[in-house]
């Protein structure tokens, strides 16, 4: 199979397969100036969002990772930052300058909307030209990272599209590529089993402390989840507890040892197989590891989930039939002859990554061509 795709070289020599230029608010008062800025500017992209104002701690520090990271993303050529205040967002442009990306910010306070519009609006006619001006070049599958995640499961998930999707991630990592995968909720009940992939006995000590806090954080909630894990889709599509999702749910991992650890938003430093501290919620996650330079994503649904992601082209394969029918034009991949057993699941994979290369080569999604960019932010805490 040919594995060459076609990208853009950015600055820090990471390669993206989309070429955006991004609008990015870093507050919820700030979403107005930028969505101003988008529709004055062809070929801009706001990321309108409801948080940033009184946020502290960890909360606080995932708010600067996540938008960071949006901006830091290879598939972003360049950012204009808009806050109210201009200190925080300088503080978002810096983590970005950082990849030799052209950035620009801007704070409202003592200017006003229009004001700042017009200046943002300038700046953003000078990135767009800039952006368009770039010729692609070619290089290898190897290059994206890709993250991987499942939503809306059912039987048909853990039995044929997760296996699939393990598959192709164990492909991609012997090429020497990066792939990351995670939903720390939903390995519940599955955590012993998930603990032997890890390359180490030390990784795979870390995994499950990660888990135990998240049970122990459930607990002192007093919550009990059952209609939430799993979920009332789930429940209908078979699933009826969180240790049959969680057994379907870990065949993402494949055979290949997973080498690392992330938190939330974390940038992998090297190729291999990655397990990221995630929520479960579907563009949550997709977020969060867009936002750890995740240049392509791979979603498995078994019910029919209709997630996507402004920055990160999103894949959906299926392996349910009747959601490859009914909802055929969400489903980028249908996988399911492996339950009719006219796939095996190489063949399925090959179906998948073909759909990868031609993603990377700049066709796009279902998601993309129906205007699927969810693009939600992770809240740890109420606001001070």
């Amino acid at each position: 199979m040919d594995t060459k795709i076609l990208g853009y070289r950015r600055p820090n020599g990471r390669l993206g397969i989309r070429n955006h230029v991004v609008i990015l608010p870093v507050d919820d008062l700030s979403n107005a100036a930028c969505e101003a800025v988008a529709y004055n500017v062809a070929g801009t992209l706001a990321l309108p969002h409801p948080y940033g104002r009184l946020q502290f701690g960890k909360d606080l520090e995932l708010h600067f990772r996540t938008l960071i990271g949006a901006g830091r993303n290879p598939n972003v050529a360049a950012v204009v930052v808009i806050g109210i205040e201009p200190n925080w967002a300088r503080k978002i442009a810096d983590g970005i300058a950082e990849t030799g990306k052209p950035v620009a910010y801007f704070g409202i306070e003592g200017y006003g909307d229009l004001k700042t519009i017009e200046m943002a609006s300038r700046k953003a006619k000078e990135f767009v030209q800039y952006a368009t001006s770039l010729e692609k070049v070619e290089a290898d599958l190897k290059e994206l990272v890709v993250s991987f995640k499942c939503g809306e499961s059912d039987t048909t998930s853990g039995l044929a599209g997760n296996p699939v999707a393990g598959v192709v991630g164990d492909r991609l990592v012997n090429m020497g590529g990066t792939v990351i995968f995670g939903e720390t909720p939903e390995t519940t009940g599955a955590e012993h089993i998930l603990a032997k992939h890890f390359a180490t006995p030390e990784l795979g000590k870390q995994y499950l402390k990660i888990h135990r806090e998240y049970m122990e954080l459930i607990e002192s909630k007093g919550a009990d989840l059952l209609g939430t894990q799993p979920t009332q889709g789930n429940i209908a599509g078979g699933l009826t507890t969180i240790e049959e999702k969680a057994l379907g749910n870990i065949q993402k991992a494949g055979k290949t040892p997973i080498v690392g650890v992330l938190e939330p938003c974390e940038e992998p430093k090297d190729p291999g197989r990655y397990f990221m501290d995630t929520s479960s919620a579907a563009a949550e996650c997709i977020t969060v590891m867009m936002a750890a330079g995740a240049t392509l994503h791979v979603f498995i649904t078994g019910q029919g989930n209709i997630v996507g992601n402004p920055i990160e082209p999103v894949v959906k394969i299926s392996a349910n039939p009747h959601t490859c029918s009914t909802m055929s034009e969400h489903i980028d991949v249908n996988v399911s002859g492996v339950l009719m057993r006219e796939l095996s699941l190489d063949q399925a994979a090959d179906k998948v990554i073909n759909c990868i290369i031609k993603t990377a080569r700049g066709r796009f999604t279902d998601a993309e061509a129906l205007n699927h960019k969810e693009f939600v932010l992770t809240r740890l805490y109420p606001s001070a």
